[in-house]
């Protein structure tokens, strides 16, 4: 999703293992673990080429986080400790200063730490998991480079942090649904403009 490979791409072990100073056998099995997560594909007598991801399997993956996280949240907003909700209007006001002072990377750490927060507050460790396993096809230090999204995520915190407050679940899960299915839009066009897709 970052661009530094492109889809159909080869995938040499020897330059992988110079580019990272490893030996070959730890990047041939980092390649078999990418392979059984879909991220590559190997190919018999050719090696690992980069996997194809079209706009549907992003749109796909956000639709599944975004229904994840917003059940996580629906039932955090039920338990959520009063130091939980004092850690995340914490985060929210350390957001705001990061965003408006331009230091992006920062934001999307605390954007990670806002939704951990809510994810372990839930108490469904497995459910949390689950949700953690589809959101590694993004990486982190992405969403830093996405025009609109930290301004964007400042406002849709904002929304949830409100809910959670009032203890509103379905606020907060309607909340975190659409902050969710927002990013992954602002993902795909961001994608888009970079090449990944044809223009339709």
């Amino acid at each position: 999703m970052s661009g530094q490979v492109r889809q159909g791409e080869f995938l040499r072990l020897e330059r992988l293992a110079a580019q990272f100073g490893i030996s070959v056998t730890p990047v041939r099995e980092a390649l078999q673990s990418l392979r059984s997560e879909g991220f590559v594909v190997l190919e018999p007598r050719r090696g690992f080429v980069v996997a194809d991801l079209s706009q549907q399997d992003v749109k796909d993956l956000f639709w599944v986080q975004a229904v994840i996280a917003a059940e996580l949240t629906s039932r955090a907003a039920v338990r959520l400790p009063a130091r939980a909700l004092r850690r995340l209007e914490e985060i929210q006001r350390a957001m705001e200063r990061a965003v408006a002072e331009g230091h992006i990377d920062l934001a999307e750490e605390l954007n990670h730490s806002f939704h951990r927060t809510i994810n372990l507050a839930a108490g469904s460790a497995k459910l949390a998991w689950t949700l953690g396993v589809v959101s590694r096809y993004v990486p982190r230090g992405l969403y830093g480079r996405i025009p609109d999204w930290p301004e964007s995520c400042v406002r849709e915190h904002q929304r949830i942090l409100d809910a959670l407050r009032r203890g509103n679940r379905h606020a907060a899960s309607g909340g975190m649904r659409m902050h969710i299915t927002i990013a992954g839009e602002l993902l795909s066009k961001h994608l888009e403009r970079q090449g990944l897709w044809e223009e339709p």
